[in-house]
């Protein structure tokens, strides 16, 4: 981890103990490298009722980012948080939201932007959780839900608000609220913004928030469009660098099969009829290849579910209930809709498509073999894609196993001791 910091700072309030500086940063004269030590949340400047909270949730060590930007972000600075999904960025953010604003202070005080809507509902119930002892109420907006009960709810008085650029900028431009008065700003999954396209709207958004606003970035990359937008619209911000790449865990075999693209989806449902497949999730790149696909195995009898972002969220929201209580055992699903999902029952990860870059693959990969259970992650290529899958395999430092589908693929594919 590296947390790069710059030591002024803008409210005034004494910053809590910082971590011990152990080198400079070649990157910039003003910038330090910094080390966070571990440290428990009973340590953290956190008031009474927070800690009775976070208690209560089992929370007891801060994992790295909130470690390196909780207190930051509690003395009122601006932090860019760079970590990856599953790391704790919401309570590393959602904290500081909690314990700094007032409630008799009025309305959207504290604005989240999220690029999807499976996020924008993960992060306002961690937020409801975080502040169940707190005179705070969350409200969450996105598309794909009834407007009018969504105005209903803003004009009961939300102190907080979660939303996606889209359906935000809907409620301003019907006045159903204004963000005149946000005290806090957070960007999560910055990146994910960038490749959903909504660049634009989240310019739009920070330009009709306070400039004296305090504002948190997180972000599993760092494109070129995230820094400069941390230089347009942030104020001296804290970097808080979580650079290790997520591990694969031991515990997941991982596979590769070669096969034509007229066979794929032979290949895909012999993988899938193997007894030991309990959940699998099934990743393509686009959100046509994933209505075909599940159409081509409907036809052949399985019971599939689908998870992509032209879908009503009342489409989503059951695919989800369905895959969680074990109806089906089987999701299709693009890489932007399966961010946030975290089921420690998916026995396989099967990639119909390639990852296109080493992250994606992490990604993907790393939603099996959770909580020490044994996982699988099958990745089916054509003859052509085999440099592709090299280059992944050289970049996330990781080794892929061929494998065929004969008569001995249940055995190879089902032990996670190899």
């Amino acid at each position: 981890m590296v947390l790069r910091s710059s030591s002024r700072a803008r409210f005034g309030r004494p910053l809590a103990a910082r971590p011990r500086p152990v080198a400079a940063a070649p990157v910039d004269e003003a910038l330090s490298t910094i080390i966070p030590e571990p440290v428990s949340f009973s340590e953290l400047a956190l008031s009474v009722a927070m800690q009775n909270t976070v208690a209560e949730l089992g929370y007891t060590m801060a994992t790295p980012i909130q470690a390196g930007s909780l207190p930051f972000a509690m003395a009122g600075r601006d932090v860019i948080g760079q970590a990856q999904t599953g790391s704790g960025k919401t309570a590393a953010f959602g904290i500081p939201i909690i314990e700094r604003l007032d409630p008799r202070d009025g309305p959207v005080q504290a604005l989240v932007l999220c690029p999807t809507r499976e996020l924008a509902v993960q992060v306002h119930d961690e937020l409801t959780r975080l502040g169940k002892r707190h005179e705070l109420r969350s409200v969450a907006i996105y598309g794909g839900d009834s407007i009018g009960r969504q105005m209903e709810e803003l004009r009961q008085g939300a102190h907080i608000v979660v939303a996606t650029p889209g359906r935000l900028g809907d409620h301003i431009q019907r006045r159903s609220l204004t963000l005149a008065n946000v005290r806090v700003c957070v960007l999560d999954e910055a990146d994910r913004m960038l490749d959903m396209g909504f660049a634009p709207d989240v310019e739009r958004i920070l330009r009709q928030c306070p400039p004296q606003r305090q504002t948190l970035l997180f972000s599993a990359t760092m494109p070129e469009w995230v820094r400069r937008l941390a230089l347009r619209h942030m104020h001296d911000p804290e970097t808080v660098e979580i650079s290790t790449r997520p591990e694969i865990p031991s515990e997941v075999r991982q596979l590769y099969v070669q096969t034509t693209w007229a066979d794929k989806t032979d290949a895909l449902a012999q993988i899938l009829d193997q007894p030991d497949v309990v959940m699998a999730l099934i990743f393509v790149e686009t959100k046509r290849t994933a209505d075909v696909l599940q159409a081509q195995l409907g036809g052949r009898g399985y019971q599939v579910g689908l998870l992509h972002g032209d879908l009503t969220q009342r489409e989503r929201d059951r695919a989800m209930q369905q895959f969680r209580a074990s109806h089906i055992k089987y999701l299709i699903a693009t890489n932007v809709a399966a961010r946030g999902l975290d089921i420690d029952d998916i026995s396989h990860v099967i990639n119909y498509d390639v990852p296109l870059t080493p992250d994606e693959y992490l990604h993907r990969v790393g939603r099996t073999g959770r909580a020490g259970r044994a996982g699988v992650a099958v990745t089916l290529i054509t003859p052509s894609e085999i440099l592709k899958l090299r280059d992944v395999e050289k970049h996330a430092r990781t080794h892929i196993e061929p494998a065929t589908l004969d008569e001995d693929f249940p055995a190879l594919v089902v032990s996670a001791e190899a």
